[in-house]
């Protein structure tokens, strides 16, 4: 983490994204300013592999790879769980062409410095739109029970090609 925030409530839209590195499915390091210039990101926080509503919200942004890319954005799933983990989550669901990155060790620390860190240590089902420059332009923290609508994040994603 190269920036910290010290407020509990999620991350507001204007605000500059915290940077971080995180393992990705393979053991590779994904740092979120290594797509500055180039593309928009689509940070997709969902609190566990394997359970019901994540194996459905997963393979949902995976089916949408081509509207991501129409709107030069690369989707980056965040969970607390570990890379090995996050592997064999991507192979039960089908394959996922997009990097899930383990935010297990300093346990949470990205979804913390974003302020969706829930007191059970999982974080918010949360997508976040961060710009081509690192700014935050779109938030939507989701109710855990449900999976999120995609929808908000590309029309956010469409709003900045303009």
């Amino acid at each position: 983490m190269s920036e910290t925030r010290t407020e509990a409530a999620p991350i507001r839209v204007g605000e500059v994204a915290p940077d971080f590195t995180l393992k990705d499915q393979y053991g590779k390091d994904v740092t979120l300013s290594s797509f500055r210039g180039r593309w928009h990101v689509v940070l997709v926080f969902y609190p566990e592999s394997f359970t019901s509503i994540c194996s459905v919200q997963m393979p949902g942004y995976n089916q949408d790879h081509q509207r991501w890319e129409d709107q030069e954005a690369q989707v980056l799933g965040i969970s607390v769980d570990s890379s090995p983990v996050h592997k064999a989550f991507a192979e039960y669901i089908g394959g996922i062409d997009f990097p899930l990155l383990a935010d297990f060790y300093p346990h949470g620390a990205v979804a913390k410095a974003y302020g969706i860190l829930r007191p059970n240590g999982v974080a918010e089902r949360a997508t976040i739109v961060v710009d081509k420059t690192g700014i935050v332009r779109h938030v939507d923290v989701h109710p855990i029970g449900g999976v999120p609508d995609r929808a908000p994040a590309i029309e956010s994603l469409r709003a900045l090609n303009r």
